[in-house]
């Protein structure tokens, strides 16, 4: 069985994904898949250099990711030829990693989720890590260096809030504390654990 976990920039995702795994889940990350891609060597930068040209290639030979941010968040064009060398990718080795997935049940957590269109044939059910946008904004600027127009220009090119709340069987409130999170990943793990044995 897969889970689809999703949420805007800072909501959470990776903490919640985190808490399913230390009960059982097994995880297929796509944004390490992405960072792995990107690497130095990694399978997509002969690609993104061809595309896009060395000045977007760091020094180690990997995607350097501030530039390439600034770039397609103010080029769709550059962003959709972007996604069209990550996204096939990106899926193949999911798909790889679903198959040979040994947990429970799978947290596919995608950060895109309810912007690729595709997600009711990827996942069984669609978990939403929800908090209001001041949340976001606030958490974004304290772990990073991007500041607020910056934070609300990723915002603006994610789906909204309400329209990943339409696309959710689940939804995880992470506007409070880390233990009000585990509380409610360690109820949907039961929940999870018990669907996921009645179609064993």
């Amino acid at each position: 069985m897969v889970i689809g976990l999703t949420g805007g920039i800072g909501s959470g995702k990776s903490a919640a994904a985190d808490r399913f795994v230390e009960l059982g889940a097994s995880l297929v990350d796509t944004d390490a898949i992405a960072h792995a891609l990107t690497a130095p060597r990694g399978a997509a930068m002969a690609a993104i250099r061809a595309q896009f040209g060395a000045e977007l290639i760091a020094e180690d030979g990997s995607l350097d990711r501030a530039a390439m941010r600034a770039r397609v968040f103010a080029d769709a064009a550059a962003r959709r030829q972007l996604e069209a060398i990550l996204h096939p990718l990106i899926g193949a080795e999911s798909a790889r990693q679903r198959l040979a997935a040994q947990g429970l049940y799978v947290i596919l957590a995608v950060p895109l989720l309810i912007e690729s269109g595709d997600y009711r044939a990827r996942c069984d059910r669609v978990c939403v890590v929800d908090v209001p946008p001041e949340i976001q904004i606030e958490r974004v600027r304290a772990r990073s260096a991007l500041d607020e127009a910056q934070i609300r220009a990723i915002m603006a090119a994610q789906a909204s809030r309400e329209q990943r709340l339409a696309a959710a069987d689940d939804v995880i409130d992470n506007s409070g504390t880390f233990e009000h999170l585990r509380e409610q990943v360690d109820a949907l793990h039961l929940r999870y654990s018990a669907l996921a044995a009645q179609r064993a």
